[in-house]
């Protein structure tokens, strides 16, 4: 058996983990640059808030019902979704960490136990632990236990946890579950299946496997075979090592200088190099990309982009912020005021199997325990404590964050003070 355990609303909860007064209150998270809704509580849910929604169109409805507005605070998220899978490691041996707010477990050898009761345990225990309601689903395969995960969400009799456990629970199930809401089907596809008839995940299951197969490939059959209690996807134990890494940000404003768009572009190559570094990999190849705001019609437009092969390759932040700047260098003009910048890493390889160059004059074995010291140095306080001095303060290039709320778990500055 297979369980999922999925956070509710989950930035919203870890907002109101600290600040218990928004309890019942609607909230919505944006994305970066406070662009678009990108979470809602259920109260926002039931107010009409639609996900993906620019929230300017939205400022009448927000004021009308009190709306609390956040923007996204990943730092304090990230902590927080640590915190419920440190838990959650606690009470299996095998475990998927599938997402910010949701992981697969394993009741491999719980034949004995319990599982509804066992399940219960494992919410109360995360719910008080970390004050993040989650819900459960259990099943013999991950897609229906993601069914029931959203069974266990909808209804409070289930205690936040549903289990399908049997033929006949899978079918009523099934029967009541849009098609659309189909862990690996969608709402992409939802009209595709409506157009021949299928409405529910029932209906999907009650067609032949060749017929499947042509109309969604092998992916669809996969989804198919869960959904009728053949298990087909098992954990995956940790994350596979990323063939290539971008860091990129639109900016809170504009920037038409080299210097103050030089900062940026050396915190995303430092951002590349401390993602290398953490998978273990050097990266060959180095990209820099460049350009306005498209929907500015009163100003002049450009698309800038190079990459240049690195003679060795290195996680190093020095050398990668290094070629960034030869790279935003070529590229750069003067004249246009840039909205957004990137940078790429890829040819990635592990850093055992890195070639060195006879001209590399580099003390590479130096630079890896420097690193080493303060990338434990960055994870202990804040990944920007030590950094370059080329990446500044970002005051000028940052996202637009009007509405963060504190990083209570992450930064001392930011701990929450009793007055006795």
């Amino acid at each position: 058996m297979f369980a999922i355990v999925d956070g509710n609303n989950f930035y919203a909860s870890c907002e109101r983990v600290f600040q218990p007064a928004l309890r019942n209150v609607p909230i919505v998270v944006l994305s970066n640059n406070d662009g678009c809704i990108v979470a809602r509580s259920n109260e926002a849910k039931a107010l009409g808030f639609p996900m993906g929604e620019a929230i300017f169109k939205l400022n009448e409805l927000v004021e009308k019902n009190n709306v609390t507005v956040f923007s996204s605070n990943y730092a304090l998220y990230g902590d927080m979704s640590r915190r419920v899978m440190s838990i959650l490691h606690g009470f299996v041996q095998d475990m998927e960490v599938y997402s910010i707010d949701e992981s697969f477990l394993s009741f491999h050898g719980f034949e004995n136990y319990d599982l509804y009761d066992y399940g219960r345990k494992i919410v109360r225990t995360v719910t008080k632990g970390t004050g993040i309601p989650v819900s459960m689903g259990v099943a013999a395969t991950k897609t229906l236990a993601k069914v029931a995960s959203k069974y266990a969400k909808k209804y409070k009799g289930y205690e936040g946890v549903c289990i399908i456990d049997s033929e006949e629970k899978r079918i009523r199930a099934l029967k009541q579950f849009e098609i659309g809401d189909v862990w690996g089907i969608g709402h992409r596809h939802q009209k595709k299946m409506e157009y021949y008839g299928i409405k529910t995940a029932y209906d999907f299951t009650l067609k032949s496997e060749s017929w499947v197969r042509n109309l969604m490939t092998v992916t669809g059959v996969r989804t198919w075979k869960e959904l009728k209690g053949i298990p087909v996807f098992g954990l995956e134990n940790g994350m596979p090592d990323k063939k290539t890494i971008r860091t990129s940000r639109s900016f809170g404003e504009m920037i038409g200088d080299f210097e103050t768009l030089m900062e940026a572009v050396a915190n995303f190559a430092a951002s590349c190099a401390r993602k290398l570094r953490a998978q273990h990999s050097c990266a060959g190849a180095l990209q820099v990309f460049i350009y306005t705001n498209q929907f500015r019609e009163d100003l002049p437009q450009t698309y800038q982009s190079q990459i240049v092969n690195l003679p060795t390759a290195t996680n190093d932040v020095s050398e990668l912020i290094h070629y960034a700047r030869r790279v935003l260098r070529k590229i750069y003009k003067e004249g246009y005021l840039y909205k957004k910048a990137g940078v790429i890493v890829a040819d990635l390889v592990a850093e055992s199997n890195v070639q060195l160059s006879i001209f590399d004059e580099r003390d590479r074995g130096k630079r890896q325990k420097l690193l080493s010291v303060m990338d434990e140095i960055n994870l202990k306080y804040g990944p920007t404590l030590l950094k370059i001095a080329t990446q500044g303060e970002g005051r000028k290039w940052k996202l637009k964050n009007e509405h963060m709320s504190k990083r209570y778990t992450t930064n001392m500055d930011d701990l929450i003070e009793i007055v006795i």
